[in-house]
């Protein structure tokens, strides 16, 4: 669990091992080994992390995962890898694209469940900018971090996207109650 924001020399750190990842990865080279010992004591703790990658200001990548389950500098670089090539909304980046790849890296914080009884108390409570936002139905879930309140300043439209994005319809949110989570991130870029 994030307790304490990483400084600036971890940031980059990361940015670099995501940006080295990226390009082996691409370019089929073998992957560098990462000796975790190597590293900060707060990058060898386990922590969760979402990879963004952007080409020409739009998306072209982003994997993460909600869950500490490794040090954070195995979790950037694996999200980094799969951000690049396993993001089933787009093709494999490609070797030409990699100067022009834009990286951003989110921290997050352990999801807290979000308790509410109606559509407005979920409207009201949530903290657009602040707050990453899980939706969960049955074995369905999606998330949008707290970087999509950019695009998607809203609350109502915000939650009925994220609605979509779980493959349900947009309204799901104001007909049934959902399972809600809300996390924050600790976000830096190239």
């Amino acid at each position: 669990m994030q307790t304490e924001n990483l400084s600036l020399e971890d940031q980059k750190t990361l940015l670099q091992i995501a940006r080295n990842s990226i390009e082996l990865a691409v370019r089929k080279d073998k992957k560098q080994p990462i000796q975790v010992k190597d590293y900060s004591t707060i990058l060898q703790q386990e922590g969760a992390s979402f990879v963004t990658l952007t080409l020409n200001g739009r998306l072209r990548g982003c994997i993460g995962t909600l869950k500490a389950y490794q040090p954070l500098v195995l979790d950037v670089r694996e999200h980094a890898i799969l951000a690049a090539l396993e993001d089933t909304r787009f093709p494999p980046v490609r070797e030409s694209e990699l100067p022009h790849i834009h990286i951003e890296v989110s921290r997050l914080t352990e999801p807290k469940p979000f308790s509410y009884q109606t559509t407005e108390d979920l409207l009201n409570g949530l903290q657009p900018g602040k707050d990453g936002v899980v939706l969960r139905q049955g074995y369905h879930s999606a998330t949008f971090l707290p970087q999509v309140w950019d695009q998607i300043p809203d609350p109502a439209d915000f939650l009925s996207e994220l609605c979509q994005k779980m493959g349900a319809p947009a309204d799901t949110w104001q007909k049934q109650k959902l399972e809600v989570s809300t996390y924050q991130v600790q976000e830096f870029s190239e």
